[in-house]
């Protein structure tokens, strides 16, 4: 038997991590998890293995230390994870379906020796039917993974071959839960639900399917026919979506021979004048986003954190800071954390996963200048095959997400990284989701179609001014606070600001929001996003450590700082009184 493996805070980790059902939004009875001990070998022909010398914790990348390997492969290497698994007693219901939720970056399976098919995209799960190779008893599944960051095609975010400063350690292979499911011959694909303040309208994406939706309604469980794949859903009583009270219906798909559990929540979004500015709407009225950036990152598990319990963890620690947005950045997480912003209440500033070339001087450090003007972006990253992998993402994150009511506003460039033809992109999102807020650039290089006025500010004037469109601060902060014995990278420290002491951070923290951020807030301002949620490596600018041991920040003020916030807030959408005669 291994020993255990261990969490940076000395937890020991159980021989089947991640036992939780992963995909909450379309969840049935028949489930096998696969992670647990994997047999792993690496070599560079992508030719089967001889032997597999080592053992991997699934779901866990290799360079992490929860992984038990700790160590990041050459560029282009062949991962190979092997393990043997047999089929409960009456498992199989027609289908049997392979889920590999996240593998960087190309996954090819393999059961029984023989190839089912293969998946690119390291930030989308993977789907294989094994149903024509099982074989009764035990059953062998290989998958091979290959991943290669000297090529910019497909989007990477933020992992680069050398890691410093705002840019990572790199993953590869498998790093969300591998599992099994059966379905039967035709069944339930998806669960979409598109919703109003009174209805929600559910597509299953079959038009085949027939059947009922029962939805558990606190004020009276009612069901609902499925025709044609859709279902219109309308409470007695409808209750509203919002951080402050996140009110999720809970629902069950009959369809033939298939049963689904699902939810869904009632929620608008809308941009209207208020105070003679553009506001941002969440079911009808005026609404801040009063957010911090998360990278989603973890000390010992990189991509990974050690549970999903984690995800309500971080969550919990910045609603009791007074947080209710998270901006995900340049990451699409797995299915739980967003489940997790669901049901507790917190609202998702999502952007897309880059890719293309970065360029130091030309994507940070001018900009940070001033120089920030573009006539047009048609030119910019124009290599074909880059732009189509980077929309086809976009559709990918879109269709995965968009049934989630904490994901409020999509981003699809941040600060010129991969960006090209905005408009374009703008448009293409739009046709994929009427319903969100959308960025189309982030920071700066400002020259297309979108939604939003979004900028980033961390040095220079504050030269920001409500006009024709929302206004967002999507970026600013990043002070930093090392905090001894919590450091992953001692002695280096990357941000925006240092501070020598936790009452000097949250000083400059409060000074900052009091002196520049309130007065933009009565001027119009509708959300902004702090820079971040957790320390990353050398960037030691979290208000959590890596470890997410110690906040930094004390929570009294920073919630009163909220209410300060929301009350400047409200007071900036009241219609300004008439002059006096």
């Amino acid at each position: 038997m291994k020993e255990p493996l261990f969490t940076a805070a000395g937890e020991a980790l159980p021989a089947l991590p991640w036992p939780d059902y992963p995909r909450p939004r379309l969840r049935r009875e028949s489930f096998l998890n696969l992670n647990g001990r994997w047999q792993f070998a690496v070599n560079q022909s992508g030719e089967a293995p001889a032997a597999y010398d080592r053992d991997i914790l699934v779901p866990f990348c290799p360079e992490s230390s929860l992984s038990g390997i700790g160590e990041h492969f050459a560029e282009g290497s062949f991962l190979f994870y092997r393990r043997v698994f047999s089929l409960p007693d009456g498992f199989n219901a027609g289908r049997v379906l392979l889920h590999a939720d996240g593998a960087d970056q190309t996954l090819d399976c393999f059961l029984n020796g023989r190839r089912l098919g293969s998946h690119t995209g390291g930030y989308e799960a993977a789907e294989f039917e094994l149903t024509g190779a099982l074989l009764p008893g035990e059953n062998e599944l290989v998958l091979r993974i290959t991943d290669d960051l000297r090529s910019h095609v497909q989007p990477y975010g933020k992992q680069v071959e050398r890691p410093g400063g705002m840019w990572y350690t790199p993953v590869s292979g498998l790093w969300q839960t591998v599992w099994l499911e059966s379905v039967p011959q035709t069944y339930i694909r998806r669960a979409d639900f598109a919703c109003t303040l009174d209805e929600a309208v559910l597509d299953v994406g079959d038009e085949r399917l027939f059947g009922t939706v029962t939805v558990a309604d606190p004020d009276g469980a009612f069901t609902a026919p499925l025709e044609k794949g859709r279902a219109v859903l309308r409470p007695e009583k409808p209750r509203r979506w919002s951080p402050e009270a996140p009110f999720l219906y809970p629902v069950v798909i009959q369809a033939g021979a298939d049963r689904v559990e699902s939810y869904f929540a009632l929620r608008t979004l809308e941009v209207k004048t208020a105070g003679g500015h553009a506001r941002l709407c969440l079911n009808g009225a005026p609404c801040f986003f009063h957010g911090v950036l998360d990278q989603g990152y973890w000390s010992d598990g990189i991509f990974t954190p050690a549970s999903p319990a984690a995800y309500d963890e971080d969550i919990l620690a910045m609603k009791a800071l007074g947080f209710n947005t998270l901006r995900k950045h340049i990451k699409v997480e797995p299915p739980l954390f967003y489940y997790a912003c669901d049901r507790l209440g917190m609202a998702v500033f999502q952007d897309m996963v880059n890719n293309g070339d970065y360029n130091y001087r030309r994507d940070t450090v001018l900009p940070n200048l001033g120089f920030q003007t573009r006539r047009g972006d048609e030119k910019m990253h124009p290599d074909p095959e880059t732009r189509a992998a980077f929309l086809a993402g976009m559709e990918t994150t879109v269709a995965a997400l968009k049934s989630h009511p904490c994901v409020v506003y999509w981003t699809i460039f941040n600060e010129g990284w991969g960006q090209f033809c905005s408009t374009a992109a703008y448009r293409k999102l739009r046709s994929l989701d009427a319903s969100r807020f959308i960025d189309s650039t982030s920071g700066w290089f400002r020259c297309g179609e979108t939604d939003v006025d979004s900028r980033h500010v961390y040095f220079g004037p504050w030269n920001l001014k409500a006009g024709e469109k929302p206004l967002v601060l999507t970026e600013f902060g990043g002070l930093t606070l090392p905090v001894e014995g919590r450091l992953q990278c001692p002695g280096r420290s990357y941000g925006y600001g240092a501070c020598k002491s936790a009452e000097e951070l949250e000083r400059r923290v409060l000074a900052l929001y009091e002196k520049r951020v309130l007065p933009l807030v009565e001027q119009g301002l509708c959300a902004a996003i702090y820079t971040q949620l957790s320390d990353v490596e050398e960037e030691v600018n979290g208000l959590l450590t890596a470890d997410r041991k110690v906040c930094k920040l004390k929570a009294d003020p920073m919630r009163a700082l909220a209410e300060r916030l929301a009350e400047a807030a409200n007071a900036s959408c009241r219609e300004p009184s008439a002059p006096a005669r």
